[in-house]
């Protein structure tokens, strides 16, 4: 379909924010946590993974970095940016909107607590992605309303990537998810997701899976990005 702000489209038209962009989402979203990346060697390790993981065939990646300095922010985001370059690889950067030009990302993601959706959006224009958190056990109040591209929902089950309070809601919450946010929402469920429960998220009305431990917390990410693929491609 087009679009009124430059004649892009999304996979899923969205309702309450009319300047879509032209990407497709895909089944797997990896979120790569600061917290997995070392210290020693932490240029040629990022340099070596991003080029893996666009080899691989990934298309989003968020970059997460909680604690981190803006030269550290921006430093790791450099690297990313370099290895994974081209016009299908589109790089999200977690919360910190004042950076996403700086770093040449093609969008953020903001969480309850962080800036709100509408002065994200203000900030970085209409062309850019923007996540929010959209909710566990019920929608947050008017998200539905907001200038988003996708929303967020979970955690699913527990995660050990990032601090919540908030209960797992399994498959069935995200099932009453959908059903709250209607049929063609961009939906991501994150937190906790393995390869042997992605399908169940997935048919439980998920568009993608957002997972960062069970891709990055092992050897080879780009080996395990392939398998998540093959066996969520049918």
């Amino acid at each position: 379909m087009g679009a009124p702000c430059g004649g892009l489209a999304f996979q899923q038209p969205l309702i309450g924010y009319p300047c879509l962009m032209a990407f497709l989402f895909p089944k797997i979203y990896p979120i790569l946590d600061s917290s997995i990346i070392p210290c020693e060697g932490r240029v040629e390790y990022l340099r070596r993974l991003g080029s893996s993981l666009a080899d691989a065939g990934v298309t989003l990646l968020e970059y997460r970095n909680k604690s981190g300095s803006d030269a550290e922010v921006l430093a790791d985001a450099a690297v990313l940016r370099a290895a994974m370059r081209g016009p299908t690889i589109k790089l999200i950067l977690d919360d910190r909107v004042e950076l996403v030009e700086r770093a040449g990302f093609d969008g953020v993601h903001v969480d309850a607590g962080d800036m709100s959706p509408g002065e994200a959006r203000r900030l970085l224009g209409p062309t850019r992605i923007i996540g929010a958190f959209g909710g566990g056990e019920a929608l947050i109040p008017g998200i539905l309303e907001a200038p988003v591209d996708y929303l967020a929902v979970g955690p699913v089950y527990t995660t050990t990537t990032k601090q919540t309070d908030k209960p797992p809601i399994g498959p069935e919450g995200v099932r009453r998810m959908r059903a709250l946010a209607g049929p063609e929402r961009v939906l991501t469920a994150a937190a906790g997701i393995t390869l042997e429960t992605a399908p169940l998220v997935l048919e439980a009305g998920a568009t993608t899976v957002a997972v960062a431990a069970a891709l990055f917390r092992v050897a080879d990410p780009a080996a395990e990005f392939r398998r998540w693929m093959e066996r969520l491609r049918g």
